[in-house]
């Protein structure tokens, strides 16, 4: 018997605005490598993932592996762009007010106390 060797579809793909998406679904790469590096597996992956397939997620951790020094960069340049956008947001709006801030605030007007 002989066997033919095919080819496999791209693991990843780059969509529109840059972002390293896996096989033909929304799911960026950026989930299932922060996935896999949090210690779940392929079954796990797919659970919390249901649209990929586990050839899909088994494809793009090979294709971190291979690639991990470049993949490691991508990922750390989409949290720094990420962290700017929102500190940019931050400071567009000032006034708005995180939860911590207004819990403290309550509790100091329950207890009487004047802010500092």
């Amino acid at each position: 018997m002989v066997v033919t060797i095919g080819t496999i579809p791209k693991p990843v793909r780059r969509d529109k605005h840059g972002v390293i998406r896996v096989g033909d679904t929304r799911i960026s790469l950026d989930a299932v490598v922060h996935a896999f590096n949090e210690g779940m597996d392929a079954a796990e992956i797919q659970y919390n993932y249901d649209t990929l397939t586990l050839a899909d997620i088994y494809a793009a951790i090979g294709y971190y592996l291979h690639n991990k020094t470049r993949i490691d960069t991508y990922l750390a340049d989409r949290k720094a762009g990420y962290e700017k956008l929102r500190s940019e947001g931050n400071a567009a709006n000032p006034t708005r007010m995180t939860r911590s801030i207004l819990l403290d605030r309550k509790k100091r007007n329950r207890s009487g106390s004047s802010p500092k």
